[in-house]
């Protein structure tokens, strides 16, 4: 099941062999999309004697891939994340055509077919003949003839490559807003597209209202209340016009980029964007079958009968320019059904399929379709809109416009038959509805109507796992027609310890379309694993068989904490191995929700995560942000201009965050205890921003100020804000206080927030902002200051104790059980905070207490301890620094300074590689004293300077062994790897990048995992107290890993307002690293002098 390509090389073939070979059937596939791709697969099954080739032509610059899920590649920028059979090769094939031989022709477009000689010719010239030939072409986005249409800056929205066009148009034009031109299903993932670019989305739908073929008035109310909370804009009844050029032209001649949309409708202005992308529908690929003389409809598409056969015997044709019964189908699902049985009438042709086996017919589809829109649940199922005359109906309407949800059961008029239905905003329970009215259409419901209309989410949560049929020929997967017997028959056969949730995917094609099912085929997955006596695991990693929840759990439940109060205790008495980047920072976190010590003492630094380590966020570049805490967002005159002077001092870009906090950028991490010392002098404290901690409690003025506030939200802000300040938890932690109804702290959006009323404040909880918005729900009302602490204390140290890793209170919240008399996970903790239903509430406010006396101003500690402050020295063995602009070139934006932009992976600058071979082979090499053992501490990297070149030497005293590797992380460039956590992968030494997580072996310096990244390393020992590491001469180091040689710069950097000035490169001095670097054995009298040269990239 690996998708690593095949490694065993195709045999040479005998002139017998080759024989064979023409004797053989010969298919060929004209389209490798996801339909095309899906028949041969299918046709390979069935050819079991492998009597037929298959040859396909593949327009695209690779091979098939999910074109579903397109709006996925922003997550990665990776093509083979997206790969419909193994990762792609650098000729955009991949492995699978080998291994199945598969003859597919990359980059080459079907030109003609020749239906009396059953030839295909390619754009490229090459010919194949063909018994059979399936068109499997799907079709072209259809633009409208807008006047405009042809200028830059207009798109369409059906590859990766239009992507990438897009996203580079966004760069080159610093593209602020754009217009999706159409309002379907396709458009709104355009839209999606768009605003995963960081631009403003327009969606312009002509129809009165969005995706008209699938839901109604209702849903599409529910639909747009939730693609509008994310900050996009939907226009329906639009007529739109022409595409206004720069110029102002409106033709169909002018280049003019795009500019804006101008509109017919009466009263309405022009909107303006810089960006157009047209997704208003299909139209079939038909222009090669049409010259061929092969039978199209009126208004295009092949027409095929119930074999998927054209009006030409030998061709065929599946997906979106099949058009049967007068029908093109748009969705995947029907068109792997024509995959299916045109690959089942194909073999039996061709005389490979036995003739008592059925072929089966496509008769049409079903259209029922369930999608996640723009973070949306939207299905629609059955006969979801009856025609006027159909007189057998009856609905039943649930409108929750405050949720966002909107259902709509259509029963027949006895109310014994679920006909179909809509849902919007919770469609949870779409398998189970779904079953009954298409699958079962036949069979009376055995509930109420009314019964089944309320969402599972005001039922009391969401469908358990145990609501998955137990039926093995329900339908999980509708995109790929894969039963619960299916995919129980492929758990069955790799058994236990082979049955992950990707293999399962993988092998039974469940849940790799749209997506919709991997919940059920997870649930499934678990139910079967359960009955074969294994479990799908929870595990935190390789070093752990417990989650964070289990292992949290043993911890707080030891009666003497001192036995489990350091990460080695806890691996010792539960874990095996190193531990890793997972699992070190998880138990680090439990270790400050316990026992709350400083995080950078008695190794604990070890544990930390990128930012933890330096109590500084890590930005672009390896430099650092510094937030300090701003309780309620109140600040005094000086306390602001002492901000001011910090910033202007050390040199940082500044700038007001979304939660009333100043956010200073830009600085060095040797600069951080410095600048701390200015802050605290101020007044200033931690704000956290760091950790997975407790960020802000952001407020409005309250009574204190405004007419509307009945309450002094500031005051109570900072009061719980300085009560929870420095509370570690699974994940960051965000409240506000609003003063009034008005909600202007936007208090129901936090994972705890109140908001003021006559007689105290309501109390909500477990909301959060982000990608997946999540409403707070309410949890008490009409409580006074003290009463919310003590409810507050009680959620916070809950959500600690029994959270999974990395997990917000919002998914937390909405995994606990409901409450004993229904009601959902919100009276599952009113009767756990509030009744003490579980006898635990002693125990939760004994905790909290802990916390709340124990805090520390972690940066205060950090000023006033030496040992503490040595920790932020730049480099082991010199008191030198390297300064930021020269690791990374600055920019000059609006009277700041900002990092280059990153170049793209894949461009200069990026995914750095050394030299071919050992670049180093030849050199003469000695062992060079980087400094006594005690300045390295435990279990952690540390940077040296050799020369120019920046070296992290890794002390991992778990294992007894010492590595040296180049600093710089090869993904980006940047100097940063001896701030990873160290640990092992399968007994394997590695660091991970704490930039992107990238992992190294700290052996040989290969990437561990996918990619072919790889750092140089030094052989290290340790002699007299000494650490000693074996390098060639200076200038050979300097030459390959010199900073100066390395620096990223990039003169192409956006400007949004068209002012900046590029900051000049830092005049080179010359660096006398004498005494620091000195050769042993031999040369040891030696001293070598080594000077930064400005040529070193040259050498």
């Amino acid at each position: 099941f690996s998708r690593r390509p095949s490694l065993v090389p195709r045999t040479t073939q005998s002139p017998s062999q080759l024989h064979a070979e023409d004797e053989k059937k010969k298919v060929v596939v004209i389209g490798n999309g996801m339909v095309g791709q899906r028949f041969m697969e299918n046709l390979l099954k069935l050819d079991e004697k492998k009597d037929c080739t298959i040859s396909t032509f593949c327009e695209e610059p690779r091979a098939a891939y999910n074109r579903v899920r397109l709006t996925s590649y922003f997550e990665t920028r990776d093509p083979s994340a997206l790969t419909m059979t193994s990762d792609f090769e650098d000729d955009g094939k991949t492995a699978w055509y080998d291994e199945n031989n598969v003859d597919i022709l990359i980059g080459d477009k079907a030109q003609s077919i020749d239906t009396e000689k059953k030839q295909v010719v390619g754009e490229s010239g090459k010919v194949l003949d063909y018994d059979v030939a399936v068109l499997a072409t799907g079709s072209y986005p259809f633009v409208p003839p807008i006047p405009g249409k042809q200028r830059p800056g207009v798109f369409v929205y059906r590859t990766i490559e239009d992507l990438e066009a897009m996203l580079a148009y966004v760069k080159d034009n610093n593209v602020q807003s754009a217009a999706v031109i159409g309002g379907g299903l396709l458009g709104l993932e355009a839209a999606k597209a768009v605003k995963d670019m960081g631009v403003k989305s327009h969606i312009i739908e002509f129809a009165p209202i969005l995706m008209c073929r699938q839901i109604d008035q209702g849903g599409h109310d529910a639909l747009v209340g939730k693609i509008e909370e994310m900050g996009l804009e939907v226009h329906c009844n639009a007529r739109t016009e022409s595409f206004v050029g720069e110029d102002g032209s409106t033709d169909m001649e002018s280049m003019s980029p795009v500019s804006a949309l101008r509109f017919s409708n009466e009263d309405w202005d022009d909107l303006p964007v810089q960006m157009v992308v047209v997704s208003c529908g299909i139209k079939p690929r038909d222009e090669l079958p049409k010259e061929a003389g092969i039978e199209l409809g009126p208004r295009g598409g092949v027409v095929v009968d119930e074999s998927l056969q054209t009006s030409d015997p030998n061709v065929y044709a599946i997906g979106e320019i099949a058009l049967y019964n007068n029908f093109i189908y748009g969705l995947i699902a029907p068109g792997y059904d024509m995959a299916n049985v045109a690959a089942k009438c194909v073999a039996k042709e061709l005389g490979i399929y036995k003739e008592e086996d059925e072929t089966g017919a496509f008769t049409g589809a079903d259209l029922s379709t369930k999608l996640k829109l723009l973070g949306c649940d939207v299905a629609s199922f059955g006969v979801n809109q009856p025609a006027p005359d159909d007189t057998d109906v009856s609905s039943l309407v649930w409108n929750d416009p405050v949720n966002g949800v909107y259902r709509k059961l259509i029963f027949n008029k006895a109310g014994t038959k679920l006909r179909g239905g809509i849902l919007v905003g919770d469609a949870s329970d779409y398998t189970q509805l779904h079953k009954m009215a298409v699958i079962n259409a036949d069979e009376e419901i055995t509930e109420s109507p009314a019964n089944l209309l309320p969402p599972p989410s005001a039922r009391g949560g969401v469908v358990e796992e145990t609501e998955v049929s137990s039926d093995p020929s329900c339908q999980i997967c509708s995109c790929n027609d894969v039963t619960r017997g299916q995919i129980v028959d492929v758990i069955q056969d790799l058994g236990v310890e082979e049955a992950t949730l990707p293999t399962v995917k993988k092998c039974s094609k469940a849940g790799t379309g749209c997506g919709g099912c991997e919940p059920d085929v997870k649930a499934i997955l678990a139910q079967e694993l359960e009955k074969m006596g294994g479990a799908l695991s929870n595990n935190m990693c390789e070093h752990f068989d417990y989650s964070r929840q289990e292992l949290m759990a043993k911890i707080r439940l030891e009666e003497d904490l001192t036995s489990v109060d350091s990460f080695d205790k806890i691996l010792a008495k539960y874990g095996h191995g190193d531990g890793c980047e997972i699992c070190k920072p998880a138990v680090g976190s439990i270790l400050a929700s316990l026992v709350n010590d400083i995080i950078l003492r008695d190794g604990r630094d070890a544990l930390q995560d990128t930012n933890d380590r330096s109590m500084a966020n890590m930005q672009r570049g390896g430099s650092y942000s510094v937030v300090p805490r701003v309780p309620g967002g109140e600040l005094s005159p000086d306390q602001l201009i002492a901000l001011g002077e910090t910033a202007k001092k050390f040199n940082l870009y500044t700038k007001i965050t979304g939660a009333q906090r100043v956010d200073l950028f830009g600085a060095a991490k040797y600069q951080l205890p410095d600048i701390w010392e200015e802050l605290g002098e101020a007044g200033f404290e931690s704000g956290h921003a760091y950790g997975k901690a407790l960020r802000t409690v952001k407020s409005c003025v309250g009574s204190t100020w405004c007419r509307y506030g009945v309450q002094d939200s500031v005051s109570f802000a900072v009061r719980v804000e300085n009560r929870y300040k420095g509370v570690r938890s699974p994940h960051k932690m965000k409240s506000a206080v609003s003063g009034c109804v008005r909600e202007c702290a936007e208090a129901q959006g936090k994972d705890f927030g109140m908001i003021a009323t006559e007689n105290g404040y309501n109390l909500y909880v477990g909301g959060n902002g982000g990608v997946n918005p999540v409403h707070a729900e309410l949890l008490a009302s009409d409580i006074d200051e003290d009463t919310v602490i003590t409810y507050l204390d009680r959620y916070i140290m809950y959500y600690i104790l029994t959270a999974d890793k990395l997990e917000r209170t919002a998914p937390w919240q909405a995994k606990l059980p409901g409450g004993k008399n229904g009601g959902g996970p919100i009276e599952h903790l009113k009767e756990v905070i509030i009744e003490d239903s579980l006898g635990i509430c002693d125990e939760l406010d004994r905790r909290m207490a802990h916390l709340v006396e124990t805090y520390h101003d972690e940066w205060a500690e950090v000023v006033k301890d030496p040992a503490l402050r040595a920790k932020f020295k730049q480099f082991a063995n010199t008191d030198e620094n390297i300064k930021k602009d020269e690791m990374i070139e600055f920019v000059d934006m609006r009277g700041q300074i900002r990092p280059a932009d990153w170049p793209k992976d894949g461009e200069a600058q990026t995914n750095w590689k050394a030299p071919p071979d050992d670049i180093f082979s030849k050199s003469e090499k000695s062992w060079v004293s980087v400094g006594p053992v005690s300045n390295f501490p435990t279990n952690v990297g540390t940077p040296i300077l050799y020369g120019e070149s920046q070296l992290a030497v890794f002390n991992n005293e778990q294992r007894g062994e010492w590595y040296c590797t180049q600093n710089m992380c090869p993904h980006k460039q940047a100097f940063v790897l001896s701030q990873g956590i160290i640990g092992s992968a399968a007994d394997t030494p590695k660091v991970a990048c704490p930039l992107h997580k990238k992992t190294f072996n700290l052996e040989d310096g290969q990437q561990i995992g996918d990619g072919d990244l790889q750092i140089l390393t030094f052989p290290v020992k340790i002699e007299d107290g000494q650490v000693m590491v074996e390098l060639p001469a200076v200038p050979e180091v300097d030459a390959i890993l010199g900073t100066n040689g390395l620096r990223v710069m990039k003169s192409d950097c956006v400007d949004l307002a068209g002012d900046a000035l590029k900051v000049p490169v830092p005049v080179q001095k010359k660096r006398d690293v004498s005494g620091l670097i000195k050769k042993s054995q031999k040369e040891s009298s030696t001293v070598l002098r080594a000077t930064r040269n400005e040529t070193s990239t040259e050498e």
